[in-house]
């Protein structure tokens, strides 16, 4: 029986603006921001490799010890490009504005040098030519890859992260609880401060749906702002990648620094042009002010809905009126049902991992994703996916099947869901709709799949490309958090990092999770 872990003793009692680092006191890993590690480098207290080791010395005494499973293995030159990072500013030479911030990766991001197996035992041993364009940003930013992470295998599952490549990962508040899927790893690993920034991708769920179940924010941005090149895919029409952070702050850094144009991905030609916004600029402690939120009631009156968590929504609805918020409840989607109830999802998987197989050029370990099915390398429980996806063709674009699949700007019933929520939107005069990220707490690990509901996150943000971000919102039966979930119109990222950073400081419902504190000062660095 895994043992539950429960709210640790750093930060528990006290806000967590209370437990800021002090100049005069070792570094502190757990929690640790981005400003707070380039503050110390800055300030002298530490050096890059000495946040860097301390990080891998967390992995090395947590992960595989506690059960977690959520880091499958750590970069070998994280150590060499800190060390290349405190050259530089010894010698004074400019850095990024990620310097020295240490990245988890989910599985499916290509990283030159290291495996990418997209939670499949069939690419344990593949070995990308180039990084994915979102790691090169990343890297641009002089940002540290310190260790890649578990993920739902193929993405398939929401329900979990169990991959045929490295196991099951856990959820770090509860060991016997599902992190959620598929970037679970990603988001059990930040929580437990394994390191600073966590990336993840989101195809339904994938994001938010982990950043929910584990008490952090994050943020699935408007379809086209961030580029998916190098990033394995489940459907390219629906793929989004980006940040899973702690806090807001981070995120909206790292956002900052990852979004933009990429001739490699025809979906960001929208922002080709577009000047990159800096997220940071909307983190306004007021910015909840005067703000119109819909409450999306069909997204929580539900009929599987678990009470403890509409409790811990209902009181996030009166900490957003606290904090200046004009709530308009109901907010009704014209058609909502309809929408929801529509065949609008492509079945790609094959057709796109046909294209990112022949990107690994020669060296693919196979052309067409369906060798895996006929050879039976794979978990048991996605056979009935691959089964589905093998009826479709690996070599005809979708918008040419018969009946054809067209892509999401050409999709009718996607831009109709589109149109009508952004229409419902203006009719009520509201800069963001608010609803509960999942309504039920992370199932058990033992009955991932039966336990399996409320998850609201696949509902509108995916069909309609729209934006949506997840922010803490509290915990239900004592450790198990929950997310709220804030859509917005496209390319609103900047109001929804606004409205989020505002709820997070005047409610501060994060907390770590206990069975991951601070290593005794004899193991730090």
């Amino acid at each position: 029986m895994r043992r539950a872990i429960r709210f640790g003793t750093a930060c528990a009692l006290v806000l967590l603006a209370a437990c800021r680092q002090d100049p005069a006191e070792p570094f502190r890993f757990v929690e640790a921001t981005i400003d707070d590690v380039q503050s110390a480098i800055r300030t002298g207290r530490i050096s890059c490799e000495g946040i860097v080791q301390g990080y891998l010395r967390r992995i090395e005494a947590y992960d595989k010890a506690t059960g977690l499973d959520a880091v499958i293995f750590t970069n070998p030159q994280a150590l060499a490009e800190a060390r290349r990072i405190d050259r530089k500013l010894a010698e004074g030479t400019s850095l990024g504005s990620l310097f020295c911030a240490p990245v988890l990766l989910k599985d499916n991001f290509d990283t030159a040098g290291m495996p990418t197996s997209g939670g499949s035992i069939a690419l344990k041993s593949s070995i990308p030519p180039d990084d994915a364009f979102l790691v090169s940003r990343l890297k641009e930013s002089d940002a540290v890859i310190v260790a890649k992470t578990n993920m739902a295998e193929w993405a398939f599952s929401p329900r979990q992260t169990v991959s045929s490549s490295y196991g099951v990962t856990a959820n770090a508040y509860d060991l016997d609880r599902v992190p959620a899927g598929s970037s679970g790893g990603t988001a059990s690993a930040v929580a437990a401060s394994f390191g600073v920034i966590g990336m993840g991708s989101d195809t339904g769920n994938s994001i938010r749906g982990p950043s929910s179940h584990l008490a952090l924010f994050g943020i699935r941005a408007t379809l086209g702002l961030t580029s998916r090149d190098g990033v394995i895919p489940l459907a390219f029409d629906r793929d989004v990648a980006g940040p899973m952070t702690r806090t807001v702050t981070d995120g909206a850094r790292v956002l900052t620094a990852i979004g933009g144009y990429d001739p490699s991905d025809p979906y960001t030609e929208v922002v080709r042009g577009r000047p990159v916004e800096d997220y940071a600029t909307y983190l306004d402690p007021a910015a909840l002010e005067e703000t119109r939120l819909g409450v999306l009631r069909a997204l929580v009156d539900t009929e599987d809905a678990d009470p403890a968590v509409i409790a811990v929504f209902e009181q996030a609805l009166v900490e957003l009126t606290a904090a200046g918020a004009i709530l308009i409840d109901p907010f009704v989607i014209d058609g909502l049902d309809e929408h929801l109830d529509a065949d609008n999802f492509c079945p790609r998987f094959r057709y796109d991992m046909a294209r990112y197989l022949e990107s690994l050029g020669p060296d693919a370990p196979m052309r067409d994703v369906m060798a895996v099915r006929e050879s039976g390398a794979f978990s048991p429980y996605i056979a009935d996916r691959l089964t589905f996806f093998a009826g479709y063709p690996a070599d005809v674009h979708p918008s040419e099947w018969d009946p054809p699949c067209p892509d999401y700007v050409d999709h009718p019933g996607r831009q109709r869901f589109l149109a009508d929520t952004v229409a419902a939107m203006n009719a009520a005069n509201v800069d963001a709709v608010v609803y509960p990220s999942w309504t039920n707490p992370p199932a058990h690990l033992a009955k991932a799949i039966e336990e399996y509901r409320g998850d609201n996150s696949q509902l509108v943000a995916p069909a309609t490309g729209l934006p949506a971000a997840t922010v803490p919102m509290g915990f239900t039966y004592g450790d198990l958090p929950a997310g709220l979930q804030i859509l917005g119109r496209p390319f609103s990222e900047g109001r929804l990092i606004g409205i989020a950073f505002a709820y997070e400081q005047a409610t501060r419902h994060r907390q770590p999770p206990a069975g991951f504190p601070e290593l005794p000062a004899a193991d730090q660095p």
